[in-house]
């Protein structure tokens, strides 16, 4: 059996408070609009496509230093780092799976992530539809990433937020509930409520055995 693990861990409301699609929109001075819809999109009147349809042409302009700006002045949860230069120092891998622009997740990896997964979209850019991550292809992606690493399913430990989360967390057995509403809790293994990610990190441990 394999001796090692994938940690997989989504990044808006989990690791970082809010979206990342929201603060950057603070930054660009349009955070009203895309207030809207983001919340269009949480009560399913906007689609996943349809979403950065709408915001992509609010960021035109985005350079790489603001993005830069955004992503240090983001409100992180505390040990991030840590975390991830844990798992690395155990052997193991950790993943961030997110439907935020991957122009955004990808700053993770000078943390010492193993892999970030997200959204290729880029301000003042139309989406290509087939680049636009889904709460289904969290579920898509795990399963590539388990093949590659020569896991199972019962190898990894998710960690999430919100509904995203579901279909992974329906999927998996060793899932942590991070902040969560009851309708994602009620499908995890066990919960965390607070801003260390290190204690999260540890209870996945523990239902995966593995402290």
């Amino acid at each position: 059996m394999p001796l090692t693990k994938l940690h997989i861990f989504d990044m808006d409301g989990t690791l970082l408070d809010g979206s990342a699609c929201l603060h950057i929109s603070e930054h660009m001075g349009v955070i009203a609009r895309v207030n809207e819809i983001e919340e269009a999109w949480g009560r399913g009147e906007v689609g996943h496509v349809e979403f950065y349809e709408l915001c992509l042409p609010l960021w035109a302009g985005l350079t790489e230093s603001d993005i830069d700006q955004v992503f240090r002045s983001a409100p992180w949860i505390d040990n991030i780092a840590e975390v991830f230069k844990d798992i690395a120092k155990r052997g193991e891998y950790s993943a961030v799976i997110t439907l935020s622009p991957m122009f955004f997740a990808e700053r993770l990896r000078a943390w010492g992530v193993t892999t970030t997964h997200g959204a290729l979209v880029f301000g003042g850019t139309a989406p290509d539809p087939a680049a636009v991550l889904t709460p289904a292809t969290k579920v898509a992606i795990m399963k590539q990433l388990i093949h590659q690493y020569g896991l199972t399913p019962a190898d990894c430990i998710a960690y999430g937020d919100s509904a995203s989360d579901i279909p992974l967390f329906e999927t998996l057995q060793n899932t942590v509930a991070v902040n969560a509403p009851a309708k994602l809790s009620n499908l995890a293994a066990a919960h965390y409520k607070g801003r260390n990610l290190w204690d999260a990190y540890m209870i996945g441990r523990n239902l995966a055995g593995s402290l």
